[in-house]
């Protein structure tokens, strides 16, 4: 199977990476320059739970032309769009594209551009993170939940799944990944939000009782869109789960903090938080909480000349 990791941040290398340990071929497509010159020139640098160096085929989008058997999505949310638009002389007649983006909303978004047959929505609780260009630092352990959109194409999603499995990224196929993908965005609009706004770990934001209350708040806005969405959460449930996910990350910064603090770049605030905030407008309820964070994220993203 040729597989392509459309968008090879941190997690994008800590997928591309792991389907490398397979039978399987993989080549990263990314636009940062710095990133692409040094996986072509030293190859991507692996630090963490292992210590590795691997040579990785990369290059932008635009420059891939071999026909793909599985793309991958996880670029940015509001760099979908191009992505989408940029890698679509490799999508063939049997390609599949697998979104494991963060937040919500994406489907609508994938659906303009590729038919529903061949799409795959998924979550992922795996972390990773990026020291620098080509050299991704993976720690800890994850999954992975996806589903085939179009309900008689199941078959391509269990296969996916069990190429997954098999690069050792725990991927399971669910008949309803829909809880599941609300479920990771509450995980991140409360861990990478807060983090990113108040400069530290997941670790420091729990261990609050302040932090700790504005967690459970962010929560609580979370679940009311989810089942005015007709989504089936539980809230107690999703706090205990949250709660279980800051325990295993605790010593983690967060993507957004990564983007917004470490690296100067615009968030995706308006997928997770700003997505709920404006969801429930349309039902006719405020989520106050949801709306001021994701009005100081774009503060500050202003502040620091963010564009």
């Amino acid at each position: 199977m040729l597989v392509y990791i459309a968008g090879s941040g941190a997690m994008g290398c800590r997928f591309g990476y792991q389907i490398s340990k397979t039978n399987h071929q993989v080549i990263l497509l990314d636009n940062w320059e710095d990133h692409i010159k040094a996986i072509q020139e030293n190859g991507l640098k692996i630090t963490g739970d292992v210590e590795e160096t691997v040579k990785l085929p990369i290059m932008k989008p635009t420059e891939a032309t071999t026909e793909a058997d599985l793309i991958i999505l996880f670029t940015k949310a509001m760099q979908l769009p191009q992505m989408l638009q940029d890698i679509k002389g490799i999508i063939g007649k049997e390609t599949k594209v697998l979104c494991l983006l963060n937040g919500l909303g994406h489907a609508d978004v994938i659906r303009q551009y590729i038919p529903e047959q061949k799409i795959l929505m998924g979550v992922t609780i795996w972390t990773a993170g990026l020291k620098g260009p080509g050299h991704a630092h993976l720690e800890g352990e994850g999954g992975l939940h996806l589903q085939s959109m179009d309900p008689s194409n199941k078959d391509a999603g269990y296969q996916v799944a069990e190429m997954l499995t098999e690069a050792k990224l725990a991927a399971t196929y669910d008949e309803n990944v829909l809880p599941n993908i609300w479920r990771k965005a509450c995980v991140n609009g409360t861990m990478n939000s807060t983090c990113a706004l108040l400069d530290c770990t997941i670790g420091q934001v729990f261990a609050s009782e302040y932090g700790l209350a504005l967690v459970k708040e962010i929560i609580h806005e979370f679940v009311r869109v989810g089942i005015a969405e007709g989504v089936d959460l539980n809230e107690e449930e999703i706090v205990k789960y949250v709660m279980e996910i800051s325990k295993k990350a605790s010593h983690h910064y967060p993507s957004m903090h990564q983007d917004l603090v470490q690296n100067h770049r615009l968030t995706e605030i308006d997928y997770l938080n700003g997505a709920v905030a404006k969801k429930a407008e349309k039902f006719g309820f405020e989520t106050p909480y949801c709306q001021m964070i994701t009005q100081m994220i774009h503060a500050k993203e202003s502040i620091l000349g963010i564009k």
